[in-house]
């Protein structure tokens, strides 16, 4: 299945590359190239429900190829360095405690993306994460205390992650343009599940800006 996923995925750029030097032949709009950077709120969820989640601030940056197929479409392939996970805030004795899980990916989105007008864009597409990191840290927040911190134990965990993102932005310059995307997991990321539990599944909402060259 992985290597299934993988080469759709590499069909879909070099398909892409390949319509785009079709297209720059005929006075098309170049491929343009570009970084990105903002934050994650990212959160874990299960097949039952999607109450009581922890969301967990983190961040993503990274590289992108914009590259027009049509008029108004154009295929977006990134790479990006995303961290997700969740977070957890309770209080006992009137300190305030907080436990954390830090999954860290490389991210591989292939966005479709659709222009209304020249400046606004809605995308879709599957997003493929490659998990570098995992930790997890306990901490008393009332004090700023950190009372427990794990090693990397990445490998408890499926390194290979499927997404699904959908989202919009807008480019206030030819250069410069807010993005905005919610990415929801479709595959388990539990390594070795036992009996019939839950599948449990990564979840994230970015937001940040786009600096095109």
């Amino acid at each position: 299945m992985k290597k299934l996923i993988l080469g759709i995925a590499v069909l879909s750029t070099s398909l892409a590359f390949a319509q785009t030097t079709q297209t720059t032949s005929s006075s098309a709009s170049p491929v343009k190239f570009g970084i990105k950077a903002g934050m994650n709120v990212s959160s874990l969820s299960n097949d039952e429900t999607l109450e009581d989640q922890g969301s967990k601030i983190g961040f993503n940056a990274g590289v992108f190829a914009n590259i027009p197929v049509a008029e108004s479409f154009s295929i977006q392939p990134e790479v990006l360095y995303s961290q997700y996970g969740d977070k957890y805030d309770y209080v006992v004795a009137g300190n305030r405690y907080s436990y954390a899980n830090h999954l860290d990916y490389i991210t591989v989105p292939v966005m479709f993306q659709y222009n209304f007008i020249p400046n606004l864009y809605v995308e879709a597409g599957p997003e493929f994460g490659f998990m570098v990191s995992a930790k997890n840290k306990a901490k008393n927040e009332t004090n700023n205390d950190v009372l427990a911190e794990s090693g990397n134990y990445k490998d408890n965990f499926n390194t290979f992650n499927v997404g699904i993102g959908l989202g919009a932005g807008y480019y206030f310059t030819d250069n410069i343009g807010l993005t905005a995307r919610y990415v929801a997991g479709v595959t388990d990321i539990a390594k070795n599940r036992q009996g019939n539990s839950d599948a449990i599944r990564n979840n994230v909402f970015q937001v940040g800006l786009a600096f095109k060259f």
